[in-house]
This record gives C-alpha cells, structure tokens and sequence, in this order.
C-alpha cells in the first residue's frame, strides 16, 4: 500500500496541508507535534517525493462568473494508444477543460469543463471537442448543483486501513 511508505507524521503533514495549505510551518510542525526545522524539512521531501504536487486556492467558479459546468462523456473511434495519448494532449490544451479523465467502460474519457455561459460552451462543444480527430460521440450533462467537492483524499480512512494491518 502506498501510503505505508510514509510514518505517522508524514501522513498528519499531509492531511494538514490538504485541510489548509496557507497555514506557517510553525502551526504546522505544533500540529503534528514536531519542531519547525524538522517539519520544513518533511514538507521539503514530501514535495521533492511527489506526495505534494503543489498549492492551490479553492476558487469559487460561479463567483467568478463561470455560471455554466458541464460533464461530458466522450467516445474515441480508436483506443489506441497514441490517440489516447492525443485526446488527452488536446484536452490539456483547452482552457474550458479542467479535469480529463480516462475511463473503462461504455465512455472513454469523462471531462469536467466550466464556462461563462452556455453559449460559450456549446462553441467549444460544436467546433472544437465534437470536431476533435478521433472523437466519435460526446454526451453532456449539465450540473445543476453540486453537493459534495472535496479536494484530495480521506486521510481517516487511510489511518484506520494501516492500524487494521498493523
């Protein structure tokens, strides 16, 4: 298991970061009950290891005036690897495209995309994701509201999987 890599302290830097991002060392390192110095150079390594890709704000979509979000489930003619790898270079490069993600089942990739309004998406849609090469089918669904939208992973669930292997 991957997260049995990393000792208990690692794992409570990790969940403490994810909870707030924006918090001093010196909270950080009285959080997990370790020094500053010590703790800076975890965080230091937890970075350098992959553990920690980086820093985010929590930006509010809506209120930056990005009203509509859309999922869209999309087919490719080939699943072959070098136009997987193409799509997905692609959906890296359009801005309204937030999160791609490769799928196994009836859809290929589902893609999370924002725009300011539906006529702003229904362009990208029609002239750009459904004239993509290789793109055989698009279905979208319109997000109403979202109820749950929780960055990264439930550190308590973690926990109590390494104290039952324990």
């Amino acid at each position: 298991m991957a997260g049995s890599k990393l000792d208990p302290i690692d794992r409570k830097i990790l969940a403490e970061l994810q909870a707030d991002g924006r918090m001093t060392n010196v909270e950080l390192a009285k959080r997990v009950g370790i020094s500053a110095p010590p703790c800076l150079r975890r965080v230091r390594t937890l970075e350098e290891s992959g553990f920690i890709r980086g820093y985010h704000a929590d930006v509010d979509s809506r209120e930056l005036g990005f009203e509509v979000q859309v999922f869209a489930m999309v087919g490719l003619v080939s699943q072959a690897e070098a136009d997987l790898s193409a799509f997905e270079k692609l959906c890296r490069a359009w801005p309204l495209v937030r999160e791609c993600h490769m799928l196994n089942g009836e859809v290929d990739f589902v893609l999370k995309c924002v725009a300011p309004d539906l006529s702003t998406f229904q362009s990208f849609l029609t002239e750009q994701l459904t004239a993509a090469d290789n793109v055989a089918s698009v279905k979208t669904s319109l997000v109403i509201r979202c109820a749950k939208d929780l960055p990264g992973v439930p550190f308590e669930i973690l926990e109590a999987r390494l104290t039952q292997t324990a």
